[in-house]
């Protein structure tokens, strides 16, 4: 079995496991707004912004925004891997990787939960 040190000890599987379960709910999450955007023809701010004072809504965007980050280092990590070869090219690609997923989903926490 080959190891690969900026793998960060995650198997296949469970990269496999976070790829379909993070999709999965990215699916849900933007079914559901279609379907809310589609029902609600005349949606106003105050509709909208009412939707999401809600807290279940908060929770599922907020596991939607988690998802997402997930999602995307998974697969970005995997195109990394496959397609830089120079250990330091690669490593400062995911390391600019980590940290606009980080800065993203920090922002999306801020915006959602915020004042």
């Amino acid at each position: 079995m080959v190891t690969n040190i900026s793998n960060l000890g995650r198997s296949g599987v469970s990269d496999w496991v976070i790829q379909r379960v993070s999709a999965v709910i990215l699916t849900l999450y933007t079914v559901f707004i279609v379907v809310y955007l589609l029902s609600n023809p005349g949606l106003d701010y105050a509709t909208w912004s009412n939707l999401f004072a809600q807290t279940w809504m908060r929770i599922f965007s907020l596991l939607a925004f988690i998802s997402l980050a997930a999602h995307a280092w998974v697969g970005l990590w995997t195109v990394t891997t496959d397609y830089l070869k120079s250990t330091c090219v690669r490593l400062g690609a995911q390391l600019v990787i980590i940290l606009a997923v980080f800065v993203f989903l920090v922002w999306g926490i801020q915006v959602l939960w915020g004042a």
